[in-house]
């Protein structure tokens, strides 16, 4: 049984429910759509809008800004990450949102080994200033790349008693990915900004290719993706 969409895609884009809350990935292939990590054949409107709202997160879910640190958009040891400036108007669009909505914000920090840009006590370390995190919004610090791995953000998150998160940060193909993951582990809901995340180009593809495929297989894996303008409304 197929579970992703086919290798060769007519079409790729993001759907929106009416109320433009929230938006899921939709790739088509001749007669059916793949919506939201389900084979739809046909895709008429109904079936497309009773996925689109079984996804909806949770009212209650907290926002989780994985590693927007000051290392990733100064550019004094590497370039910055692929549209730092609308990562960082997105992210605040994102979290604004979360902050209207009566949502926890946590903010997760790596903290790299001694030498590393974002070791500990580097100009590289803190949280992006430009963020506007607010006095008493939590930072968890992580050494590896899954957050979960910190056992008090894991607490955090099922304090808030969602059984799900919304996801924004970097790097697209590290820390989100491996956080993604951690989360499905945990039997959590996941979406994804699929926007408001970013990385580096690697030796093999471009930051945008990176971001493309790894929304393709966020979805493919579970993972609601919506767009910052569907998730805000603006």
């Amino acid at each position: 049984m197929q579970t992703g969409p086919p290798k060769r895609l007519r079409r790729s884009i993001v759907s929106r429910k009416r109320d433009h809350s929230i938006s899921l990935f939709w790739c088509e292939y001749g007669s059916k759509a793949w919506v939201g990590g389900r084979i739809l054949d046909p895709p008429t409107p109904n079936a497309i809008f009773a996925v689109m709202s079984a996804n909806t997160p949770s009212a209650i879910a907290p926002l989780v800004v994985i590693d927007l640190q000051t290392g990733m958009f100064d550019g004094v040891h590497e370039p910055p990450i692929h549209d730092a400036p609308g990562i960082v108007e997105r992210t605040r669009a994102v979290i604004d949102w979360a902050r209207r909505g009566g949502r926890k914000v946590a903010f997760i920090r790596h903290d790299g080994p001694a030498g590393d840009p974002l070791a500990p006590g580097e100009p590289g370390w803190p949280v992006w200033p430009a963020l506007g995190q607010a006095e008493g919004e939590p930072t968890f610090a992580k050494s590896v790349r899954d957050a979960f791995s910190n056992p008090a953000f894991a607490d955090w998150v099922a304090g808030q008693g969602a059984g799900a998160v919304v996801l924004v940060g970097a790097q697209t193909d590290f820390c989100v990915a491996a956080t993604v993951k951690g989360a499905l582990a945990r039997g959590l809901g996941v979406t994804v900004v699929s926007d408001a995340h970013s990385t580096l180009d690697s030796a093999s593809e471009s930051a945008p290719q990176i971001i493309t495929r790894h929304n393709a297989s966020f979805a493919e894996g579970g993972v609601d993706l919506v767009t910052t303008k569907a998730l805000v409304g603006g």
